[in-house]
């Protein structure tokens, strides 16, 4: 069994709006316009995403080259970060570090780490239990995924390694069978 879980491609940054509006930027519809080739396995017929528009729009790209009308799971959702909103860049990433280092702690009111991935753990395990399914979600929770399919503790180590990545694994076995690989732009 393959299952994959992709993540969103590159989104426009508004700090004016909700994070969980942001949409697919150009480049981001390129990229997810090539995920066809590396986040679908013949014989999968489930793609689900997160309610987030970004992840929406990216399965929507892969759902239109597979022919497979994608669902939606608000389980699947990026780490709760609402407590402060956009955070210019710099900033951002000293908190995602954090975040990642104390997974028992919240770091400014962010989701603790733990009961992130408990949820993602939840809903995947859920989703696959079907059969196999391409999940389309977010970086860190596809990190905290990772994390407990390859047994190891929760580390930034296994961020993808930009947006639009994506790998596969095993439900059944419960087990990564690839590391993150970036979809190539379309």
């Amino acid at each position: 069994m393959v299952s994959s879980f992709l993540t969103h491609a590159e989104v426009v940054v508004d700090p004016a709006a909700p994070i969980e509006s942001w949409g697919l930027s150009p480049e981001g519809r390129a990229r997810a316009a090539g995920a066809a080739a590396v986040a679908w396995h013949p014989g999968v017929r489930r793609i689900v995403s997160s309610t987030e528009r970004k992840a929406v729009e990216t399965a929507a790209v892969l759902g239109r080259a597979v022919g497979v009308d994608p669902e939606q799971d608000a389980r699947l959702g990026e780490i709760d970060r609402s407590a402060t909103g956009y955070l210019p860049l710099d900033e951002f990433e000293g908190v995602v570090d954090a975040f990642f280092a104390a997974p028992r702690s919240s770091v400014r009111g962010w989701e603790r780490a733990v009961d992130a991935q408990a949820r993602i753990i939840d809903a995947v395990r859920h989703l696959a239990a079907g059969g196999d399914v391409t999940i389309v979600s977010h970086g860190a929770v596809g990190a905290l995924l990772l994390a407990d399919l390859h047994g190891v503790p929760v580390s930034r180590a296994l961020d993808q390694p930009g947006m639009g990545s994506v790998f596969t694994f095993d439900p059944q076995r419960w087990c990564a069978t690839s590391g993150w690989a970036r979809v190539v732009p379309r």
